[in-house]
């Protein structure tokens, strides 16, 4: 656990490679990886490679699979790599950063002085099983470019002892929001003291974490334009106020690695495993839209130059050269914004393709306000950015303040969590053949430059701006400097700018401006409703789109006289005005909502209209079915939260309908749910299903996707899952209780791996018809999945923790405090079954001497035990006091003090 107390650093400040005046013999750029890796690699004989045991070598995922002995992958200097790069006429590529200065890098952020902030995953699959991965080991370090030659020499590590963080936000003078993996938790994490570390550690925001592996986890945290935070994997979204941080729900962004915006606040999110973004049709509150034809035939070709066919789908996505077919493994995005490269490339959506090692550059086609997309250079057989180099890993991407646009690359051997990687896996044969496996601890950040376009040199200092200043940045060119500028006034909360940014909204001769200072106005809670109107009646089809979504504020702090907008706005000649105020209205529920979307429909037959408003009276349809008394109130309950966890999770590969999600080429991600006779039949499949996991071909069909064990949940949200695939998408069955589930994994609980089809179905009963400083100690500590360790401070995360037997008397966990303190609380969640039958709590100022505080019987859920404060104390343990059927769990425990 990344506790302030670990991760203020207290040794060396500098991490940079330029020291007062004193320059290196050699630059980290000649400086080649290989050089610090065991020789022997590179000598013959070469690895012998088997097939592994049980591989159906005529399946379409090992047929024609070549595994004869190869020579190793060496790794290169970055100036090296650049020669390996395939570039677009007159562009150019450049690092500005790389190892050992940084290692695993996976996304970066600027702050409002320019300053990068590096999210370095220094865990990130080690080794083949993903040893230690959520280890304390990663960190967030900051760089400057001091002399001003355009690489970031001069670095400090910001905020150090972290578990896997999930992204970094800039969050106005030396401050960032961050989460780490398995916490259900936001954190302010400050720099009081101006020495450059994170001193001071404060709660932002709760409720937004999610367990599992730690690419299904949330990440990507961004601000938008309409002054609201947005995740991936979250249907819900956030937003700072002076008087506190307040939650909405929103869409389900499916997006797995990468969250970004337009200049006109859509916010794209990027699948992972999809390989496609999601998101972008309209802006992710407004919920999901399905359009035919969005992502264009030849979308998700890839034009690989690599070679390899060291990817997770196998044989089946390789082309005859064994390069990549089927983009499957996309993080990091970016919609080009800034200024210092061609206009072409402004507002195109950029992204990364790290299994094909190369940068793709998708446009989009506006028709009747819908948006289709494809790559660029597809009649070209081409890419944006194409590498020979295997370990090119491009993971995220930013347009800069300097105007250009850069990219983060791990630089690195594997880039698949290990769940894909385990012993029999095709994926894991391709990476012990090329040795890829130790090519670990790299990393390098790129920039892409024009030929004749410099890039800008002035620095921002928005920290140091007065709000004057900082007004003129809303009409840079550069939607870096809009976008923080907007920021930066919103956190500033001064009022004084206001007379000045309505005369900015209001008759400024750039658009962009005037919806920046429209929406900074919204953000300083000074938005006036005859504002919202005047861009209402603007000519700029823009303009007018904005005034709508930025009037839902008002709207929803009680001026119901804004319905009238939309309303007349259902009128609009321009599609993309009229389309968003069925959407506006939509979300708030006006009067008479249904009643607009069908006369709006009657009145205007334009395909985006026809599209989107038949798809809102859909969702009207779904909402009210499930208000109405089809089930019993239990049911109703298990129905309802298991389609918001279907929804955001479930759905990026069994698809929204239940249809599955498809994978190129006639395939699916994994196997539809709708008429499924193994979901209809005995619900003991689909629960030991996602307890455990499932492999391999499911009816002699091959899917891309993996289904993973879901244990780490508790027995209600299975059995939430299970009853709401049952009983949706045309299906009709029985729901299944908590009880059951939790029979089921009690009669399991031995089991480690996923089941093949033909071991799950030789199981399931036959239907005789159709078939951080804190130190932390524990009596027994189970794993907890791949990459995880016997680790008992999971107890205090989303994660959690258990015990690797069931429950004696005498079990024990232990908690160690820095400093004394009055306790007088602990609470923490054990699920629905493995509760302490009763338990005690003991205090203790040395560790030895015990004193008995509480005992209590634990329940399903929920414990909390209370005692009167006996002085201060360092130690606290919570100890069995009977012998149990079930392990002993705890997750998100907390301990109080007065």
């Amino acid at each position: 656990m990344g506790y302030l107390n670990k991760i203020i650093v207290s040794s060396v400040l500098l991490i940079g490679f330029t020291f007062g005046c004193q320059k290196p013999e050699r630059s980290p750029f000649d400086v080649s990886p290989a050089e610090s890796m065991d020789p022997k690699r590179l000598s013959e004989p070469y690895p012998i490679i088997s097939i592994p045991e049980g591989a159906d070598l005529e399946s379409k995922i090992w047929k024609g699979i070549d595994l004869s002995p190869k020579p190793p992958i060496v790794p290169v200097s970055a100036n090296e790599q650049k020669r390996s790069f395939i570039l677009k006429p007159r562009y150019r590529i450049n690092p500005v950063l790389s190892e050992p200065q940084i290692r695993e890098p996976a996304a970066i952020q600027f702050d409002g002085n320019g300053r990068m902030y590096v999210l370095e995953l220094r865990s990130y699959m080690q080794d083949l099983d993903a040893t230690g991965e959520l280890l304390p080991t990663s960190r967030i370090s900051r760089w400057e470019d001091l002399d001003e030659d355009g690489v970031y020499e001069t670095g400090i590590v910001f905020l150090d002892s972290l578990v896997f963080p999930r992204f970094v936000v800039p969050f106005g003078p030396n401050s960032i929001l961050s989460m780490e993996s398995n916490e259900d938790h936001v954190y302010r994490y400050t720099d009081t003291d101006a020495d450059g570390k994170a001193d001071k550690k404060e709660l932002f925001a709760s409720g937004l974490g999610r367990s599992g592996n730690v690419e299904h986890q949330i990440s990507f945290m961004t601000w938008a334009l309409d002054n609201w935070m947005y995740s991936t994997y979250n249907n819900k979204r956030i937003r700072w106020t002076p008087t506190g941080v307040i939650q909405e729900p929103s869409g389900n962004p499916w997006g797995q690695w990468g969250v970004t915006q337009d200049d006109y606040g859509t916010v794209f999110f990027q699948d992972g495993a999809g390989g496609v973004l999601q998101g972008f049709q309209f802006p992710i509150v407004y919920g999901n839209f399905q359009v035919k034809g969005a992502l264009k035939d030849g979308f998700r070709i890839p034009y690989s130059l690599v070679r390899l066919a060291d990817f997770q789908p196998g044989m089946q996505e390789a082309k005859p050269d064994g390069s990549l077919s089927n983009v499957t493994g996309a993080a990091g995005n970016d919609v080009f914004r800034g200024d210092r490269l061609p206009k072409d490339l402004v507002g195109d959506y950029i992204y990364g393709e790290p299994v094909g090692r190369l940068v793709r550059r998708i446009g989009t086609e506006k028709v009747d306000g819908l948006s289709y997309l494809q790559n660029r250079y597809v009649e070209e057989s081409s890419e944006f950015i194409q590498s020979t180099d295997p370990l090119f890993r491009p993971v995220d991407m930013a347009t800069a303040p300097d105007g250009t646009l850069y990219i983060v690359d791990m630089y690195r051997g594997i880039i698949q969590e290990g769940e894909w990687t385990q012993e029999g896996s095709y994926l894991r044969t391709k990476i012990q053949q090329y040795q890829m496996d130790d090519i670990v601890g790299n990393g390098r950040i790129w920039r892409i430059s024009f030929e004749g376009m410099p890039r800008n040199t002035q620095k921002p200092r928005m920290y140091e701006e007065s709000s004057k200043e900082l007004i003129r940045h809303l009409e840079h060119p550069n939607g870096w400097w809009r976008d923080m500028a907007q920021q930066t006034l919103i956190l500033n909360q001064d009022k004084s700018i206001v007379p000045d940014l309505i005369k900015i909204a209001s008759t400024s001769s750039n658009e962009l401006a005037r919806i920046h200072a429209l929406w900074t106005l919204e953000g300083l809670g000074e938005l006036k409703s005859d504002l919202v109107r005047k861009f209402w009646l603007d000519p700029n089809p823009k303009i007018r789109m904005q005034g709508l979504r930025a009037s839902e504020t008002l709207y929803k702090y009680g001026d119901k006289s804004i319905s009238e907008l939309y309303v007349n706005a259902s009128m609009d000649n321009n599609p993309e005005v009229a389309i968003q105020s069925l959407l506006s209205a939509n979300v708030l529920n006006i009067d008479q909502l249904e009643k607009l979307i069908k006369e709006t429909m009657k009145k205007n037959t334009s395909n985006g209209i026809q599209i989107i408003g038949s798809q809102l009276l859909e969702k009207m349809e779904e909402a009210k079915k499930a208000s109405e008394t089809r089930f019993e109130k239990n049911e109703l309950a298990l129905f309802v939260k298991g389609k918001s966890i279907y929804d955001n999770y479930c759905s990026t590969c069994h698809g929204p309908k239940g249809l599955g999600s498809p994978a190129g080429e006639g395939r699916l991600i994994a196997p539809p749910f709708s008429g499924s006779q193994r979901i209809l039949g005995h619900p003991e499949y689909a629960v030991k299903v996602m307890l455990h996991g499932l492999k391999g071909a499911i009816d002699s069909k091959e899917y891309e996707g993996v289904m993973i064990a879901m244990d780490s949940n508790d027995d209600a949200y299975i059995a939430s899952v299970v009853s709401y695939i049952r009983n949706d998408f045309g299906n009709t069955g029985t729901f299944v209780t908590p009880e059951f589930v939790s029979k089921i994994r009690t009669e399991t609980a031995k089991r480690k791996n996923p089941y093949t089809f033909e071991e799950l179905m030789g199981e399931i009963p036959k239907s005789l018809n159709y078939k951080d400083n804190w130190k932390i100690k524990a009596s027994s500590t189970a794993l907890s999945g791949v990459g995880s360790t016997k680790d008992p401070s999971y107890a205090f995360s989303f994660k959690g923790w258990k015990t690797e037997t069931s429950q004696e008397p005498g079990m024990w966990f232990i908690v160690q405090l820095p400093n004394p303190q009055p306790l007088t609380e602990v609470q923490f969640d054990s699920g629905k079954d493995e509760f302490p039958i009763s338990y005690s709590v003991f205090i203790s100022s040395d560790g030895n001497s015990w004193t008995k505080v509480a005992e209590e019987k634990g329940r399903p859920g929920l414990n909390t035990l209370t005692w009167e404060p006996q002085g201060k104390s360092s130690f606290l343990k919570i100890e069995t006091n009977s012998k149990g059927d079930h392990p002993w769990s705890m997750k998100k425990l907390t301990i109080f003090s007065r």
